[in-house]
This record gives C-alpha cells, sequence and structure tokens, in this order.
C-alpha cells in the first residue's frame, strides 16, 4: 500500500497527526472522537471552501445524508432528532457564512440595494 492509499483509508503514517474526519459509521472524529464536525474540523472546513459556501453546503448535505443512514443503520432508536441533526450537519455554517447573513430589511449581506 502506497503512502498517498493509506491516507485516503485513514491509516496515518507513523509520526503522523490524524486529521479531523469523521469516522463512519459513527460519524465521530478520528482526531478527537467528538461528534463530526468537530470544532477543528469546522474550522477546517470554513478554510477550505473560503469563498464557495455553496460547496460547502453542498458537501455537507452529502455528509448529513451519509449520516442519517449510517446512524440510523447502527441504531434506529438513538439517531437523533431531526433538527439536531441538521443543526450539527447544516446550521453552524450558515452561522459563519457571511455571504448568507440577511440584514434587517431582508437584503442578503453584500449585494447592494437599488435606490
Amino acid at each position: 500500500m502506497t503512502e498517498d492509499q493509506r491516507r485516503i483509508v485513514g491509516h496515518p503514517i507513523a509520526g503522523e497527526p490524524v486529521e479531523h474526519l469523521p469516522l463512519r459509521p459513527l460519524w465521530l472524529c478520528r482526531r478527537c472522537g467528538q461528534p463530526w464536525p468537530c470544532g477543528a474540523a469546522k474550522l477546517a472546513l470554513l478554510a477550505e471552501y473560503q469563498g464557495s459556501p455553496v460547496s460547502l453546503f453542498l458537501y455537507l448535505a452529502g455528509c448529513l445524508h451519509d449520516a442519517i443512514d449510517d446512524l440510523h443503520r447502527l441504531n434506529r432508536s438513538e439517531t437523533g432528532d431531526a433538527g439536531d441533526m441538521f443543526d450539527r450537519f447544516l446550521g453552524w455554517p450558515a452561522r459563519h457564512t457571511r455571504s448568507y447573513r440577511v440584514n434587517a430589511i431582508g437584503a442578503t449581506q453584500g449585494e447592494e440595494t437599488a435606490r
């Protein structure tokens, strides 16, 4: 197995830190054990998708879909509330992505209003 293949399957190379990636099917962080995305993963995702908030939302929506399937398959009674799952995967970037914040008059922040 090559060095790149070991990284892809999640086996760290000796002495190399594990990134904050999801451990499926549990959807816990491989590095810190917190529910994924953990705080460090959120910061990394914001940096990686800076300037591409739609791409971030699409990626996280796919993760949400996979997490619901995986967690439901593991334990149907412990999958979690739909609102909690939505907030875990999609609620936080809406609070941190500037291009989707709405001001008091309803225009998206950053848009020019015609007057």
